[in-house]
């Protein structure tokens, strides 16, 4: 076992080990997914990014399963509250939730980003209810030639390539980020309403509050 350093700040004890990191508690190494969300929390919380649950699952000292878990308890520990956890596939990051953003645009008064497009909302839509979904099926709903508008959103970071269709050419297969999640305001894709009878997908999408 390494050597380990006591770095002490008034009350607060860090425990270092020789590589000056700081040593996993023991009551952490086995504690339950309860007492592991608030850690979760702090690290979404002080590196305010997105993180995939492999790497909080090193800073924390526990398995992906573990982090999983406990990204379920901090989420409903949420409800409620001025944050959330947005999670999309194995990524996980705390933002404002909508409902509140306004306050925190009031306080930090950041740039409007710029509105999306008709065209760009409608392919957005399409992409968001029927991902993971290749350029061929997106141009064969709107009716025109999507490479431009596809390009765009993935300069903005709305969508991503998610894999290769297993078909002559291997297409790309596209599908929203968690950008997209922000900017919508949802914690979840699972979260999209559903669409109205009648309704355009694009009218669906109409983006929230930017969360901080």
């Amino acid at each position: 076992m390494p050597d380990e350093i006591d770095e002490r700040d008034d009350d607060l004890i860090v425990v270092l080990d020789i590589f000056g990191r700081a040593v996993v508690p023991p009551q952490t190494e086995d504690a339950e997914a309860e007492d592991v969300a608030p850690a979760l929390e702090a690290v979404c919380f002080a590196l305010n990014r997105p993180m995939a649950v492999s790497d909080v699952a090193e800073f924390l000292g526990r398995s992906p399963r573990v982090v999983e878990q406990a990204a379920a308890v901090l989420a409903e520990q949420l409800r409620g509250r001025g944050v959330m956890l947005q999670r999309h596939g194995d990524q996980l990051q705390l933002v404002t939730r909508p409902e509140v953003a306004w306050a925190v645009q009031r306080a930090l008064n950041p740039e409007r980003p710029a509105r999306l497009s008709r065209a760009a909302m409608e392919t957005l839509a399409i992409v968001a209810y029927r991902q993971p979904v290749t350029r061929a099926v997106l141009e064969s709903i709107r009716g025109v030639n999507c490479e431009a508008v596809l390009e765009s959103l993935e300069q903005r970071g709305l969508v991503a390539e998610v894999a290769r269709q297993d078909t002559p050419g291997h297409p790309r297969l596209f599908g929203t980020t968690l950008r997209f999640l922000q900017i919508v305001g949802l914690e979840t894709i699972e979260d999209l309403p559903p669409v109205p009878e009648g309704a355009t997908l694009a009218g669906l999408l109409e983006p929230a509050p930017e969360p901080g």
